[in-house]
Formats: C-alpha cells, structure tokens, sequence
C-alpha cells in the first residue's frame, strides 16, 4: 500500500525493520491494556473538567465504576480536539479538522471503536498515484513505491540518492532506536538518553551523517530544518511507539462520531458551555468555578480530572498553587501549531492524471484527499500545516489563507481555478479553548518537564495527549483517561478502612 512521506510514516517504515530490537515493542500491550475499574469503593463525587477524549473516556470509566461525575465543558460539542467540519461544505460531505488518523497497533483506540459498534475505513486509498513536490519538480509516485530521488532536483549524496526515501530512514535513524528503550516505563528516560534531548531532530540528523537535502527530505511534512525547534528524544519516543503499524483508518462518517458515543452513554452528566475559570484545592474535596451563559457557577468532588491543555490551563486560577516543578510544566509546555485549509471542488479532476488526491510538499504540507470514498462527484482536499508553516498561513485573512492554497495547489493538481467551488480554514492556535494542536517538548525539556506533566497534585489528576506519552493521536487522550480512572480508583483504595 502506498503511504505518506510525513514524519510519522517514516516513522512507520523504519521501524518495520526495528521491530526486532526495540523493548518497545513488546510492551506496548501493557501500556494500552483495557482494565475495567472494580466497582467494589465507596461512589465519590468527581469533577472532570474538559470533554475532549481524555476527559471522556475517564468520566465514562468512573461512571462505569459507580462514581457521580459531572464534566464541565467550555465548547457547545464534546470532542475538543477531535473536530469533523460538515460545513459548510455540500451534499454532505465531511473532512477531519482534528485528529484523522487511527493506526492499526493504537489498540486502546480501536477498543472504544468497537465498544460503540463504530466502523473503520483505510485512511488511504488502495488506487492512483500520490503525487510529491519537491524542490519545485512534482514526482508520481504508484502504490507500493517510494520516490525516485534520482528525479528528485535535491543536493543529495550519491549514496543517499541511492538509498530512497526509506532507506534515509533506515540509515540515519532507526541504528540508535534500541538505545530509546521503552517510553512508557516508569522513569523513563534515562540519563543516557540525555544526549539526544539536547539537540532538535535536525540537529540529531545532521550529527548522524545526513546531509542538509536528506534532513530536509526526513523533516518533511512538518518543518524545514531551520525551523525545528522540537527536542530530537520527543520524536525517537514516538518511533519507537510504532512498532507492528501497517495501515490508518478513519471512523466511517467521522472521527467525532468517537466522542459523540461517549457523550451519548454520558449524557446529562455533561454540562456544555461551562468554561471553568478557577481550581481551589484541599486536603477535603476539591471546588471548580465556571462560567455558564454569563453566570458565575461552581461544582464541587472528592476528586477533579483535569482534562484540559496545560495551553489553557495555565490560564486558570489555582488555589493553592500547585508545587513549583508542576506551575513550571504547565506554564512553559509548548503546543505545536496547525493549520488546515479545505477547497471544495465540483469534480475529482486529478484522477483523470492517475492521482489520488494525496501529496506531501516542500512547502511544508501534506495534502489529504479525505473524501475519496464519499459519495458524489464532489470533493475536498485538505493542507495540513505545522509550526511556523501554519502560522504563516494562520496569520492571513480568510480570503487569502484560500487564495494561497489555490496558487499552492495548482502546482500539484493543476486545473484548481477551473474546478474549485469554496474554501475554509481552520487555525487551532486560534481556538480559545485549545490554544495549540498537541502538546511538543523543546531540547531539553523532555527531562526538565516531562516527569512533571502526568504527576497527580492532590485531588487532581492530569488526563490528555499531553500527559501520555502517544502525544497528538487519539490513543494518547484515550490512554490518559483511562490511567487517571486507575489513580482514582487507587487513591479511594487508600483511604477506604
């Protein structure tokens, strides 16, 4: 099956022959592993705040538990990051504004999907070709192929040339992925990852031989090399959490069809626009204040999960303040960037070039064609932007995010201006109660703050993609929510007589 260049899909190919020596890989079970809470405690009342999947999926073990949860959530939808846009598109069509992309080895993940009878369909698709832009020279690249680097107008080596797309993997990372361990261990990392936190992921490339056109090539789709401010240990760990990955699903009629069963089983539990604005804390029970339709609320439990991003967090009044190692991981956690911009087209014209509507380009992006199996002849393609490249484009108005993308399109599916209908975009440094994609660790701070982000303060528990170590993927929210049900549950074992 064909697949992206992006990052995490060099992750995929490289560790397809890493399997074998990661520690990982075997562990990843224990990690994910699905372990309904015992409902034998005393039912505590218990606060969550924030409906994305974290605070879902742990209000629903609680719940399941026998505990009396209420979950407060600023947004009128439950979801939070995990957003399907229907509009204002036509004939129905959807595309995927956050998180897209389910692989096959995110078991915890593909548990809850079946819990809810929800149906899977391949990310991808199986026919035509992805198309490539690199270095202003468009590549067509079949199903099962990798890119022909001799086609490609890039300064590379000779040997690098040779080598392929996954192959550059294979030489410049996946020899130190057996060092990394297992990163869902407690303490880890060790101190002799240290070396590889010092530096960002270009930094780590070009120590190990690459050259600047091969690290440029191995940072696509997400930064240019002088751009990478991310810590090079933050993306070996989400290397080594990939072993046994062979394929990506989406849930049939959205991903937001995920926490729309959850809040379904929740129901009433869920208060919509509720935007805490305070945490008072003490050794008795623990008091969150919000606003709801211009009134000033509070809510109270023996317990409080917090679900939301240390992004917004931090923008809340916690009293007492939490211990100084926790106010600073909440304060200085960096989130990354993203940005996506949709054009509606009348007709799939690129597939009368034998294109599937896929691409990854230099810009940086990568472009989706996440309507290939809707129905109609209509469809969307989508530019999916990170960091500084998303900014660029975030900082623009409306009308020119659109007009941008149709210039930058029509260099790889040329006939954009003929077919085109309509365009949207979405920014999630923008949205207030985001404030960022999903959580990034800068050189350094995977030991500085890591240890610090999950740790529980009392009462509160952190659940989040920020706090697990899947950072950015549904498994991460899912994950968290799920280990915070467990702490809960073993905090209340410790005070039962």
């Amino acid at each position: 099956m064909s697949r992206l260049i992006g990052r995490r899909e060099f992750l995929r190919e490289g560790l397809l022959a890493a399997t074998a020596v990661s520690p990982a890989s075997t562990l990843l079970l224990r990690a994910t592993d699905w372990i309904r809470l015992d409902s034998g405690f005393t039912p505590q009342k218990i606060i969550v705040i924030g409906a994305g999947l974290a605070g879902l999926s742990a209000a629903y073990e609680l719940t399941e538990a026998g505990h009396d949860v209420t979950v407060l959530e600023a947004r009128p939808r439950p979801g939070g990051r995990v957003y399907t846009l229907r509009e204002p598109f036509s004939d129905g069509l959807h595309a995927e504004a956050g998180a897209a992309r389910i692989p096959d080895n995110h078991a915890l993940t593909l548990r809850y999907v079946r819990l809810f009878g929800l149906t899977l369909d391949p990310f991808l698709p199986s026919a035509l070709a992805q198309a490539y832009h690199l270095g202003g020279h468009r590549v067509q690249v079949l199903p099962g192929g990798d890119v022909d680097l001799t086609a490609v107008p890039l300064v590379l080596t000779p040997a690098e040339r040779k080598l392929g797309l996954s192959g550059l993997w294979e030489q410049y990372v996946t020899p130190v992925l057996p060092e990394i361990g297992d990163p869902t261990a407690p303490g880890w990392p060790p101190e002799s990852l240290r070396k590889f936190d010092r530096v960002t992921f270009a930094g780590f490339l070009q120590a190990q031989g690459a050259s600047p056109a091969a690290t440029a090539l191995l940072e696509l789709p997400f930064y240019k090399p002088h751009e990478d401010r991310l810590s090079a240990l933050w993306w070996l760990r989400d290397a080594v959490l990939a072993p046994g990955e062979r394929r990506r699903h989406k849930i049939r009629g959205g991903n937001d069809l995920l926490p729309r069963a959850f809040a379904a089983q929740l129901a009433g539990r869920i208060r919509y626009g509720a935007a805490a604005t305070g945490i008072a804390h003490d050794g008795h029970e623990v008091r969150v204040a919000y606003t709801q339709v211009g009134m000033r609320q509070s809510a109270s439990g023996d317990f409080l999960v917090c679900a939301i991003p240390f992004s917004v967090l931090r923008t809340l009044d916690i009293s007492p303040t939490l211990t100084p190692a926790k106010q600073r991981a909440i304060s200085e956690l960096p989130y990354d960037s993203v940005s996506r911009v949709y054009l509606q087209f009348r007709r799939r014209y690129w597939e009368q070039t034998g294109h599937n509507g896929f691409a990854v380009t230099d810009l940086p992006d990568e472009i989706w064609h996440g309507t290939f199996d809707q129905p109609g002849p209509r469809a969307i393609l989508t530019s999916y932007m990170f960091g500084p490249q998303a900014q660029r484009v975030a900082a623009m108005g409306a009308d020119q995010q659109v007009a941008f993308m149709i210039d930058h399109l029509e260099h790889i599916f040329p006939g954009v201006r003929d077919h085109i209908e309509l365009g949207t975009s979405i920014s999630w440094d923008q949205e207030p109660w985001s404030r960022g994609a999903y959580a990034i660790f800068e050189p350094s701070q995977m030991f500085s703050l890591l240890p610090h982000v999950a740790r529980p303060e009392g009462r509160i528990h952190f659940a989040g993609e920020h706090t697990s170590a899947w950072h950015g993927w549904m498994q991460g929210a899912l994950e968290s929510g799920n280990r915070v049900a467990r702490e809960i549950q073993a905090a209340i074992a410790r005070r039962e007589p």
